[in-house]
């Protein structure tokens, strides 16, 4: 799949406070019942991407709030495509792995969610050199 022949369906940047999710899942449930997903499909893409944003509140701005959130996301012809940018510290990508549910303390089980509920989440570092990118897709038709 190629990014570039998916359409542009919008861009939203929020500060990264836990205030301002509410924007975001509102957005991101209205841009996947666009996209033609069903209302629980809907609900697991805005879990994941609820998880992302978290994870970004927490880490990579250490819960203080004063740094952005970047959430693109692009409507492809077989799936749909998010991508949540910080401008934190850039992380080591090997740094950010799910674990197991087995292995119960608190915190640590957002990227679990993530990778369960999505068909793909590659995270990375920022072209630009600056923060972080998660991707994640979801394919509108599960048999694809």
């Amino acid at each position: 799949m190629n990014a570039n022949t998916a359409e542009y369906l919008l861009e939203l940047r929020v500060p990264a406070r836990a205030d301002r999710m509410v924007v975001v899942r509102d957005t991101v449930r209205s841009a996947a019942r666009f996209c033609g997903f069903d209302e629980r499909t809907a609900q697991d893409i805005v879990l994941a991407v609820g998880e992302a944003c978290q994870n970004v509140i927490l880490h990579a701005y250490e819960g203080r709030g004063g740094g952005p959130i970047l959430l693109d996301i692009l409507d492809d012809a077989d799936r749909m495509i998010l991508r949540v940018t910080d401008f934190g510290p850039a992380v080591a990508p090997t740094a950010v792995q799910p674990r197991a549910l087995h292995d119960l303390r608190p915190g640590g089980l957002g990227t679990y969610f993530i990778h369960a509920l999505m068909d793909s989440a590659d995270f990375g570092r920022s072209p630009t050199g600056v923060g972080n990118v998660l991707q994640m897709t979801k394919k509108k038709d599960p048999a694809i």
